[in-house]
């Protein structure tokens, strides 16, 4: 007897519009949660590697964040950027933000209410309450979601995969591979792009 084939189910991500409405939802409940998120987002962390970031990773003079990622990942070194044109966007604003109000001596960037380390539960939660706030589906109410967007959003831009593998921190090529959303109007699009390029 013959097994139905198993097929993944397609990886979630949010739209452009729906990761700004998200990005608002997290800046009016406070500072903490719009960094924090924004900070996910714009360098593909998972939860624990949010939750894990020290505020000696943080050089504001270089305006370089250093990102630890678990599960065999790179360590990597990377720029914190501003997006003309959309505030929401604008990491150095947003850590100034929360910086400014954080009042405990701990090493971690990210604080629970109490001063010690965020964790993964309560990054977790959250994360809903401001998904939420942002009347994003529910299938779309996990911290993942972020990195799974920042890849999809860098693949319809058009990034090269070695430039996206880099800002993922993948050891794997093949990590990196399975962000790639393309429909068949993309792939022809791009087929006629590069036939106009070679003749």
């Amino acid at each position: 007897m013959k097994t139905k084939p198993r097929y993944a189910r397609p990886m979630t991500f949010l739209m452009p519009d729906e990761l700004l409405a998200l990005l608002k939802a997290a800046r009016q409940h406070s500072n903490r949660a719009w960094a924090a998120i924004l900070i996910g987002y714009k360098h593909g962390l998972r939860c624990s590697e949010i939750c894990d970031l020290r505020l000696d990773d943080l050089d504001r003079k270089a305006n370089q964040i250093t990102l630890r990622r678990k599960k065999g990942s790179m360590t990597n070194v990377q720029t914190l950027e501003k997006v003309q044109g959309q505030p929401l966007l604008d990491e150095k604003k947003a850590l100034a933000a929360w910086l400014a109000e954080r009042d405990n001596p701990g090493p971690y960037l990210f604080t629970s209410q109490k001063g010690a380390k965020l964790d993964t539960s309560a990054m977790f939660r959250l994360f809903q309450s401001v998904a939420e706030a942002a009347e994003l589906p529910r299938s779309k109410r996990h911290v993942h979601i972020l990195k799974h967007s920042r890849a999809s959003h860098l693949v319809a831009a058009g990034t090269n995969l070695a430039y996206i593998r880099q800002r993922l921190g993948h050891m794997s090529a093949s990590s990196t591979a399975r962000y790639t959303h393309v429909t068949d109007e993309q792939a022809n699009a791009e087929a006629r792009r590069a036939d106009a390029v070679i003749f």
